[in-house]
């Protein structure tokens, strides 16, 4: 099959042969970055625009690392360094960027729906890093083939996401996902924290979170967004943690196999106990591990390299 899409934008628009591809070639990159020489041309002569509007560690850096290591030519800037703060709109911003001819554009936007935007508006290929709540695909790409990696398949898989659902593009991104390849998807938080109508995703939804990881293959914790909230969403962080904080004791409902993830940063003793956190089967530093070959997948897709990977 050829990748033929030329953004990344959301998971919605990614088919379940699609996904499997990015998946598959994830896996090739993963080998690359396993080797003495964490390096390959694949990508040589080719630009890369990081273009971060909101902080981030795991994503930026993933992403500035998946670049080098194709051996593209990779430059980050972030909206406090921009002409943006001189009052530059964003389609002017990345208009000037493309003049100098990049050959992709990774952005982070606190707006939903800005990557969409800039997908119509440039030739360069834009791949959304995270806009607002709407959604952070290649989070659920690197959820999903570290799932894959480790239980072997998706399909048929318990997925429980818990916690702020509501302001979460990870737990959005994800419930397409996983859903699209064929797991179930069980939501879990306090009323205030889950979305209305987010049934029609094809997940099911409960305000008990040791209902939702009972029988669970995967338990996905997610952090409370306090820069999102408008408001108290709940009592206090202590209060928060009794009922839905995911510890050792909650774990003994969950199967005896399962495994634990987590997007980051982790607010730990509030959604996670560290004993879980840095538990046995906690797989969250090999989500990160992954996030580099899935970036790197994306990378090689969209910037054409696809037919030089077996060529070094």
């Amino acid at each position: 099959m050829q990748f033929t899409k030329k953004d990344i934008l959301d998971m919605d628009s990614l088919t379940a042969d699609e996904i499997n591809l990015i998946l598959d070639t994830a896996e090739h990159m993963k080998e690359v970055s396993q080797r003495p020489i964490k390096k390959v041309p694949t990508l040589r002569g080719k630009t890369v625009v990081l273009f971060f509007y909101e902080p981030s560690t795991r994503t930026r850096v993933s992403f500035d690392i998946a670049a080098k290591r194709l051996s593209a030519d990779c430059h980050s800037i972030s909206a406090g360094t921009s002409s943006i703060v001189k009052g530059e709109t964003l389609v002017d911003t990345a208009k000037n960027l493309e003049a100098m001819n990049p050959d992709v554009i990774i952005i982070r936007h606190p707006s939903a729906g800005a990557p969409h935007m800039l997908a119509k508006k440039l030739k360069a290929s834009v791949i959304n890093a995270g806009d607002g709540m709407h959604a952070h695909p290649t989070q659920s790409l690197l959820d999903l083939m570290t799932v894959r990696e480790r239980k072997g398949r998706i399909k048929g898989q318990r997925v429980a996401i818990i916690g702020d659902i509501s302001h979460s593009r990870v737990a959005r991104s994800n419930c397409i996902g996983f859903t699209k390849m064929g797991a179930s998807v069980v939501l879990a938080g306090p009323p205030t924290m889950i979305p209305m109508a987010v049934e029609t995703l094809g997940v099911s939804v409960t305000h008990n979170i040791d209902e939702a990881i009972y029988g669970a293959d995967v338990i996905m914790v997610l952090r409370i967004q306090k820069e999102r909230q408008k408001g108290f969403l709940f009592s206090t962080e202590r209060e928060y943690s009794r009922v839905y904080g995911l510890t050792n004791e909650r774990l003994k409902n969950a199967r005896e196999d399962a495994l634990i993830m987590h997007p980051g940063p982790i607010n730990r003793g509030v959604e996670i106990s560290s004993e879980v956190a840095d538990g046995p089967y906690s797989i969250i530093l090999e989500q990160v591990t992954n996030g580099v070959a899935v970036r790197m997948a994306l990378l090689l897709l969209v910037a054409g390299g696809a037919r030089n990977v077996d060529a070094d």
